[in-house]
């Protein structure tokens, strides 16, 4: 057992982690860093052991929606970076302001416990240290959701977490699950290679293309936000002009609203979709030896069943009750989705919002270093609120209640909350 009762742990170097990182030391809160991997840049370094991304992966938020604000992207960056140049980016953003040598590489993260006298034993690399605070932020995108499908399949069935190069699908008749971004990308990954491809679809998707009238989409409505009501129907007419209606390809109606769930950024879906290079499927009601039968009744045979099913949250070094969870479905309850019940332990990077960015989670940091920062009575009053009802962070609008959408917040409400938060506990501290 060792002691660093002073410093901060922080668990993970991906874009959550370096905002932790950033954010403590910018207030002058002494961190220590572990990672599982050799480098920075969490998924978005393809050779990580717990990256899921592949190698045609691209941001679908716009570089200037999405990069820190205090450090932008290259100039001459494109306007949808590939993972090779946004893990390019994490490491000039880790070297810029010296984080590098405050991580740990290579480093697991076995055990978070907390201690009688309010601080943390953190075990990691099989060494046991003491820590005054744990910040969590191990991303939401690394531990695969793998439903279980009735009946028996002889052919691959695997998740697309593991899914890298479609080369690897060369000549073979694929069924990609699941048509969410994932899946939708990967689909239009495979037509160029595979011998055929279909796409099994439980519900309906809004389509929103990359780029409207030259520029990308999100980039187009960055003013003041309009009222949810209003910006669902302007913006679901615009929809209807660029991309049509989905139902003329295959896919099911949505059962939402615009921007009620996360909407597929990508219109090559309908492109091929129209050149018939791939086809809509019902939902899977079971494997069927060398094929697939769907809740149409319609049988289609295939050589690899490719899961895009999403990812459910993992956080094994912890007890899940630290999080106000059950470890299982849904998110932990936290308020603002970063404090626990439980003084000293924060988790980063547990939101989902359409336009969040990476500056949204150094917003939250900057909230956590703040309260780490804060007089005991300014603490206090924030720990109270915390223990409190929750805010409503939706700004109006009606999500869907799913399991992957249990951390959804609309950015705008989001933002203002968390940036009132590290105000007072400032204001406090000034005081």
């Amino acid at each position: 057992m060792s002691s660093s009762a002073g410093r901060v742990a922080v668990v993970g170097a991906g874009p959550s982690g370096l905002a932790a990182a950033r954010a403590l030391a910018r207030n002058g809160i002494d961190w220590v860093g572990f990672e599982l991997a050799d480098d920075v840049g969490g998924l978005w370094n393809i050779d990580a052991p717990r990256s899921t991304v592949y190698a045609s992966a691209h941001l679908i938020s716009s570089r200037s929606t999405t990069e820190f604000t205090e450090f932008p992207m290259p100039a001459g960056t494109p306007d949808y970076p590939s993972h090779r140049e946004l893990h390019a980016y994490f490491r000039g953003y880790a070297d810029r302001f010296g984080l590098r040598d405050g991580f740990r590489f290579g480093t697991t993260v076995d055990a978070v416990v907390p201690r009688d006298d309010g601080r943390w034993d953190v075990t990691a690399g099989g060494t046991t240290a003491t820590y005054r605070a744990v910040v969590v932020a191990n991303g939401t995108l690394a531990e695969p959701n793998v439903p279980t499908l009735p009946g028996g399949f002889g052919g691959t069935v695997l998740h697309s977490s593991a899914y890298k190069r479609p080369q690897a699908f060369t000549g073979r008749r694929v069924l990609v699950v699941g048509a969410g971004n994932s899946g939708c990308d990967i689909a239009v990954d495979l037509v160029h290679h595979a011998a055929a491809v279909d796409i099994s679809v439980r519900r309906g998707y809004h389509f929103v293309p990359k780029y409207v009238l030259g520029r990308p989409a999100d980039t187009l409505n960055r003013g003041r936000p309009l009222p949810p009501r209003i910006k669902q129907f302007v913006d679901s007419r615009l929809l209807r002009l660029f991309t049509g209606d989905p139902a003329r390809f295959g896919f099911p109606r949505p059962d939402h609203r615009l921007y009620e769930s996360h909407p597929v950024v990508n219109s090559l879906i309908l492109h091929h979709l129209g050149h018939g290079d791939l086809r809509v499927r019902p939902d899977v009601e079971r494997l069927d030896g060398d094929g697939v039968v769907f809740t149409d009744g319609t049988r289609a045979g295939y050589d690899d069943v490719l899961l895009a099913t999403g990812y459910r949250l993992h956080y094994p070094f912890l007890d899940p009750a630290l999080l106000n969870w059950d470890g299982r479905g849904g998110a932990p309850d936290l308020y603002l989705n970063i404090v626990g019940p439980r003084a000293g332990l924060y988790v980063l990077g547990m939101i989902e919002a359409s336009g969040i960015g990476w500056q949204g989670r150094y917003e939250q940091a900057e909230l956590v270093a703040a309260h780490l920062a804060a007089p005991p009575a300014a603490r206090a009053a924030f720990d109270s609120r915390a223990a409190g009802p929750r805010p409503d962070l939706s700004g109006g609008y009606r999500y869907l209640r799913l399991d992957r959408m249990a951390y959804y917040v609309n950015k705008d409400a989001y933002r203002r909350a968390v940036r009132a938060e590290t105000a007072a506990l400032r204001g406090a501290g000034r005081g």
